[in-house]
């Protein structure tokens, strides 16, 4: 590690740094609180983010450039789809100056979560500073909880620095972005109005699968997967088609609704968002179809879940 800038720097610094974690930590959430604005779709359940996302945080005083990689939870690899959203999580600490590892809960004694040491274990790999960012600490009643948490990781973990932050509620955010300025080295990466290397449509599909896992509940949200047949900018507005993929023929049925009525409610809830994202009029137009025991099949799963079509 090098040594860190003095306090009062203000040397351009920027670097890249991946944000990663178990899933449902509120990696996305965090990544959007950066941002301030929304970039990755974030929803309570677990596997939400099935891709590498890159997100540019800008701060002028003192000049600061950091591409926050938001990355896939880390777990278990029990079918294809978990195996590769695994390895997309481990691809995005490649060429990090630094990460963020966040956390969102202490063992029942207080200490380190047990799931957090296999994803510490996975970082310590690429060699670079860790920050630990224990999220979601407005939530510890009463507050003093927290501090056999953070005591048991700062005596057990060589870690860069140790930030309690809230990613709903907005809190100590600035704190976290300060330790990791330290780990930056000089100069920016992009250019000031540079936010993501992601196109529209990349983020259209994901608005669209986060409202149909936001408006549906057990197995369906984590067998869902969204294909973009057509992107099209007219002069007024922009034209999008997309079909819905589920695994079985009862998950279609969920998701359509009685007379389509769910079916609306998630085209109507996407192409809000989708409006709001690129600033203009959209239509868009919904199917949904079956493509039995997809999440198990290694290529449908990198066809389907990165909307790689062979």
């Amino acid at each position: 590690m090098t040594d860190a800038p003095p306090t009062d720097d203000r040397t351009p610094r920027g670097g890249r740094v991946a944000i990663v974690g178990r899933p449902n930590v509120g990696k996305s959430t965090l990544l959007n609180a950066l941002l301030g604005q929304k970039l990755a779709i974030a929803t309570p359940r677990p596997g939400t983010t099935r891709s590498n996302v890159l997100g540019v945080y800008m701060k002028a005083e003192p000049p600061t450039q950091i591409a926050f990689v938001d990355t896939p939870g880390m777990g278990h690899s029990k079918t294809a789809l978990h195996k590769l959203l695994v390895e997309l999580a481990q691809a995005g600490l490649a060429d990090t100056d630094a990460v963020v590892l966040v956390t969102d809960r202490a063992a029942k004694d207080g200490g380190v979560f047990e799931g957090d040491l296999g994803v510490l274990d996975t970082v310590r790999v690429a060699g670079v500073p860790i920050v630990l960012a224990v999220n979601k600490a407005d939530t510890f009643r009463p507050k003093d909880k927290l501090l056999p948490l953070l005591a048991a990781w700062q005596q057990a973990h060589d870690l860069a620095a140790i930030v309690p932050v809230s990613a709903t509620e907005g809190h100590n955010l600035d704190a976290l972005v300060a330790e990791l300025r330290k780990l930056l080295p000089e100069g920016l990466l992009y250019d000031e109005d540079f936010l993501t290397d992601r196109p529209e449509r990349f983020f259209a599909a994901e608005l669209v699968r986060e409202a149909v896992m936001r408006h549906t509940r057990d197995e369906v949200p984590y067998g869902v997967a969204v294909l973009l047949d057509e992107y099209l900018e007219e002069e007024k507005l922009t034209r999008i088609s997309a079909t819905i993929v589920v695994e079985k023929p009862a998950h279609k049925g969920i998701v359509i609704g009685a007379r389509g009525s769910l079916l609306k409610q998630i085209g109507t809830e996407a192409r809000l968002e989708i409006e709001r994202l690129i600033g203009r009029k959209v239509f868009l137009k919904l199917w949904v179809k079956v493509v039995p025991g997809w999440t198990t099949h290694p290529g449908r799963v990198r066809e389907l879940a990165m909307g790689e079509r062979e």
